[in-house]
């Protein structure tokens, strides 16, 4: 399968402006020969929202408008789209990422780890099970942003047998480093490949930096936009390499395989509850 990352602005509140630009890139990315093209977090209302009734007002449920139409344009081109969102349920709000395709959509993703900064600091934390879904015979584990700064997310999507991490991201100046090493990281310690696809532009104040990078599972960079302006990032995911974790250097004298060889009975301090302050949260930002 090859995919496609959109690295673009979006419009801060404007969902309906953000869906024809959505339409419009997946319709050139498929003349690419693309069947999976993947946009940033947020992607559908932009990320700077100054308070939870502002975000509200243009959140909306998962079975709403935007997979909607992302369902009509997929049918319609035979591919499939991952995509942030705002996720209104009830009176919470989610940060969500969807994966959509011909018939429908096929899963979603609430974040998990949340910053303190944008509509992050009124969002609810993620509630459900990291999951992994398939696509075309593609097996997609979905992050968002700052949950790829946390390995244990990765790895349990990779254990589940994820064959490809997407990470719609928002991500701000301060993350360079994300893009320069974790994304490699995350990919080569799993051996998945790994696609990390940011935003552009500026939205009050906060500018983003782009840098958006497709990895392949030995962490090595496929395809990368390292800028900040408009830009598609492409690869080729090839399911085998993948699902073969064991790399014979030398036969008979090195041979790793970072999934049978992991020791999980000496991992439990990384499950223990911990009584951290979150900043803005638990204490003041």
């Amino acid at each position: 399968m090859q995919i496609s990352g959109i690295q673009t602005d979006v419009i801060l509140g404007d969902r309906a402006a953000n869906l024809d630009r959505m339409r419009t890139a997946i319709i050139d990315e498929v003349q690419q020969s693309s069947r999976l093209i993947v946009f940033p977090e947020c992607y559908t209302t932009g990320y700077c929202f100054d308070s939870l009734d502002e975000a509200m007002a243009v959140a909306e449920p998962v079975a709403g408008e935007a997979v909607a139409e992302a369902a009509a344009v997929c049918h319609d081109q035979n591919c499939f789209t991952v995509f942030g969102m705002l996720e209104r349920a009830g009176d919470q709000l989610f940060n969500t990422a969807v994966l959509v395709g011909p018939n429908g959509l096929i899963g979603s993703y609430r974040k998990i780890h949340l910053p303190f900064l944008g509509v992050d600091r009124f969002t609810t934390p993620g509630d459900r099970p990291f999951e992994v879904f398939e696509a075309d015979g593609v097996r997609i584990g979905m992050l968002i942003c700052y949950d790829g700064g946390f390995p244990e997310a990765a790895r349990t999507l990779a254990l589940k047998g994820a064959d490809i991490v997407l990470l719609p991201t928002n991500w701000p100046p301060g993350a360079e480093y994300m893009s320069s090493f974790s994304v490699n990281c995350r990919a080569m310690e799993n051996g998945i490949y790994f696609a990390a696809i940011n935003r552009v532009g500026t939205e009050r104040g906060f500018s983003f930096i782009g840098r958006s990078r497709i990895c392949d599972t030995v962490g090595g960079t496929i395809d990368a936009a390292e800028h900040t302006q408009d830009a598609v990032v492409r690869a080729t995911i090839d399911v085998a390499a993948a699902r073969q974790k064991r790399i014979v250097r030398v036969p008979g004298r090195h041979i790793i395989d970072r999934m049978a060889d992991r020791r999980p009975e000496m991992y439990g301090p990384i499950c223990e509850p911990h009584t951290l302050l979150r900043p803005g949260r638990d204490e003041p930002a």
